[in-house]
């Protein structure tokens, strides 16, 4: 998996880097067809604002966060492509 991440108005520190990284090794987990990741990391005044797009085999996904604090961002952007990507997972291989 690639992680690609960058920044609108924003340093991309050693220790968001570390963090993003963390976060999707847990999506890695779920499903190991995630070929890229795209992060987006962006400021505008007091609201901190995380996206991604996931491709995987067949798709693309996307989530985006928006919280005044970036971690906490992260993780529930996080969290949203982990919903799809079990409701995507489900939808392929659950038929027979």
């Amino acid at each position: 998996m690639h992680v690609i991440v960058t920044g609108h108005h924003l340093e991309i520190t050693e220790a968001l880097k570390a963090h993003i990284d963390a976060k999707f090794e847990k999506l890695a987990r779920h499903f190991d067809n995630v070929t890229d990741v795209h992060v987006i990391l962006t400021v505008e005044k007091l609201v901190q604002k995380a996206e991604a797009t996931l491709q995987i085999s067949g798709a693309k996904l996307f989530a985006e966060d928006s919280q005044e604090d970036m971690y906490v961002a992260i993780d529930n952007m996080v969290d949203k492509l982990d919903r799809q990507i079990t409701k995507y997972k489900e939808k392929n291989w659950g038929h027979r």
